[in-house]
């Protein structure tokens, strides 16, 4: 295995791991480690759908290909994969316990049937047979009663089942069907509570009455979920609902993980491999509970607490603009940077609003990604169509695990008047683009915004992102040249300004790092500064390996999965990397070239993965704004230079926090404390 290389299933593991580490620091409030223990669940569950899907799908065909940069195999992946997982899953579990230990202080208490005095016992029983057994649906397996289907994620108390002739029989109970609460409380024990799968899996044998059990535990399947959207297409169907019909067809594919929470002989668990139609090696155990969305209950039950939180941080007005006048000629009068969760993303629905009533605006053009559940940016674009103005809109319905939410978006948008259409072939449109044209007698002009993130303003609140308005009207032109290669099928083949993938951002970056190995070969000061969600692009990552070689200082900021290993004598010592996990999702992407006078900066929606740079649309923006320039450049150093919530990626691959000293900079602190700053002045 090559030393410069990092497997990215691996990397990513190492990444999800950063966030356990998050449920484990004690400098994080109680009830925030709670949360980012639920996050590290849900990260893993879609890294099985998705990811481990993938994977297991490559594993079958006869060729068992080869990943890029380590060469691991299909199934050397999936083994080394199990192997990290069962690591992290015994340590999940004690962070678990710990945890619970410290909730069971402030007076709430997780108990089982061992933890409850006779009257206790008695409610709960009582309570079983009252609001829970009515609503089971048990099922029992055999040559006449197949196997019933699993949904995703679902709980389930399984049995070994025994008829009194000796006949073994497999049982099975679905646990969260939704009419019952999931955490039961115990009246008269103030803050103790039982979960509803404990409850139904101790009184399986009034469920199965007639057999005796010799053998029960809770499971859950995950399925997986990469289904590939455009292999699947049917030309006869309309889009949109070729996309409904996806989504109903993820939610059948088969199982690439079970999990289950007691002891049970190896016989057995090789029957319920077979059962599932799994892996038995895809078969693992825990004695934490299997789905910790219970978490948040816990939290709103301490929400008076408030040491138990983070401190309240509320998204400021952006010193940058009068709230007082219109935005459309502040920004025509200097460029505008947002940056969220600092700033509110308020000042963006506004501008869409201003120009959806604007009598010189003719038209907005937008790409949507992923929105709000009640999203007020549809809202003022439904309005703009209802104005008369022409509103074309690019409705992504590719979004992984947003397709629905999208779908009904699209229809709202197409009953207002809306021009929708559905992206590419073969190519998601990532990119964070609108785009807003004016016209008054014969001069056309453009405000044009670009993102880092999605048109979300509940995410706006969460993830760290930069938003570009700008009125230059060189990037306007090029936004519109986007737009109409959009429109008619097709894709920026040529750019002077804008990066826009799949076309024009790869070789633009690469073209760049070039530049900077010339300037440090000639003797100057080569200098990269990037900062992503991910790195796997192996054509990047190897130019970037040139460039440490040549001299060139690179900085990374990476939150995610990166490939590339720094600190290789010789090879990568010229490379610095940090991942910041903390309080808010880092996901914002920096790209900087060159120092001083010659230095290029960008801001896009791009990481660098190769499905990001050649097989999505992607757009990033020069920031050509001096002031700008100097802002994001700060900010870029100051992550560099966090000593808290950094962990610094090292040559083996591993991640260690940066070595505390005083003063003690957490960069997503002093961001906010600047934006508090920045209003009062």
């Amino acid at each position: 295995m090559n030393e410069l290389y990092e497997n990215r299933e691996l990397s990513w593991l190492r990444f999800n791991a950063r966030v356990l580490e998050e449920a484990e620091d004690k400098r994080n409030p109680l009830c925030e480690r709670l949360t980012f223990m639920s996050i590290y669940q849900t990260n893993l569950d879609e890294f099985f759908m998705v990811r481990v899907g993938s994977i297991h799908d490559q594993m079958l065909l006869e060729d068992n290909p080869k990943e890029n940069k380590t060469q691991m195999t299909a199934s050397e992946q999936l083994e080394a994969i199990r192997e990290r997982v069962r690591e992290l899953g015994v340590r999940k579990d004690e962070s678990y316990a710990k945890l619970m230990r410290e909730v069971e202080k402030k007076g709430i208490k997780i108990v089982n049937f061992a933890d409850m005095n006779e009257m206790e016992g008695e409610y709960i029983h009582g309570f079983f047979d009252r609001e829970i057994l009515p609503l089971l649906s048990p099922f029992t397996i055999s040559k006449k009663r197949p196997f019933p289907f699993i949904k995703n994620k679902e709980i389930c108390a399984t049995a070994v089942l025994e008829t009194k002739g000796g006949k073994a029989r497999f049982g099975i109970v679905p646990c969260n069907n939704g009419m019952f609460s999931r955490l039961i409380e115990i009246p008269g024990s103030s803050g103790k509570y039982m979960l509803a799968e404990e409850v139904i899996l101790h009184y399986l044998p009034e469920v199965f009455t007639g057999y005796n059990i010799t053998c029960k535990s809770l499971v859950r399947v995950t399925r997986n979920a990469d289904i590939d959207a455009d292999k699947v297409y049917d030309e006869e169907l309309n889009y949109r609902d070729h996309m409904a019909e996806v989504i109903k067809l993820r939610r059948k594919l088969e199982p690439v993980r079970l999990e289950y929470t007691r002891d049970i002989d190896k016989k057995v668990i090789k029957s319920i491999a077979a059962f599932f139609k799994i892996d038995k090696e895809m078969i693992f155990h825990t004695t934490a509970p299997l789905d910790m969305s219970f978490m948040f209950d816990i939290q709103d039950m301490l929400r008076h607490e408030k040491d138990l939180f983070f401190e309240k941080r509320i998204p400021q007005k952006p010193a940058c603009l009068d709230d007082t006048k219109p935005l459309i000629p502040q920004i025509l009068e200097k460029d505008k940077l947002l940056s969220y969760p600092y700033e509110n993303i308020r000042p963006f629905l506004d501008l869409l609003r201003e120009a959806a009533n604007d009598p010189d605006v003719v038209s907005i053009k937008m790409t949507l990604y992923r929105l709000a559940k009640h999203s007020q940016v549809v809202s003022a674009l439904v309005e703009a169509a209802e104005n008369g103005k022409e509103v074309d809109v690019l409705v992504e319905l590719k979004a992984r695990f947003d397709e629905e939410n999208n779908i009904g978006w699209s229809r709202m948008l197409e009953d207002a008047g809306c021009h929708v259409i559905y992206g590419l072939d073969g190519l998601k449109v990532h990119s964070k683009l609108c785009l807003i044209t004016m016209k008054k007698g014969r001069d056309v002009k453009y405000i044009t915004q670009i993102g880092t993130g999605n048109y979300n303003e509940k995410t706006a609140r969460l993830y760290t992102d930069l938003s570009l308005m700008t009125a230059d009207q060189k990037i306007g032109a090029e936004a519109a040249r986007v737009f109409h290669t959009l429109t008619i099928g097709e894709v920026m083949k040529r750019t002077e300004h804008l990066l826009v993938a799949p076309k024009c951002l790869q070789n633009k970056v690469i073209d760049k790092i070039a530049r900077e190995i010339q300037i440090a070969q000639d003797g100057g000061e080569g200098y990269i500064g990037v900062k992503i969600n991910s790195l796997t692009d192996k054509k990047i990552i190897d130019k970037l390996i040139e460039a440490s070689e040549a001299g060139v200082q690179i900085e990374m900021v990476i939150r995610g999965i990166c490939c590339l290993h720094p600190g290789i004598p010789g090879k990568t010592d010229n490379i610095k990397i940090v991942s910041i996990v903390g309080r808010f999702l880092e996901h914002s992407r920096i790209y900087i070239f060159g120092k001083g006078e010659r230095e290029e900066m960008y801001i896009g929606s791009a990481d660098f993965m190769t499905r990001n740079t050649v097989r999505r649309v992607e757009v990033a923006t020069p920031i050509y704004d001096p002031d700008i320039r100097d802002r994001v450049r700060d900010m870029f150093n100051t992550q560099m230079n966090d000593n808290v919530k950094a962990r610094v990626l090292r040559s083996d691959g591993t991640y260690k926090y940066v070595r505390h000293t005083k003063p003690a900079i957490n960069a997503q602190e002093i961001f906010y404390e600047e934006a508090y700053k920045a209003l009062e002045d």
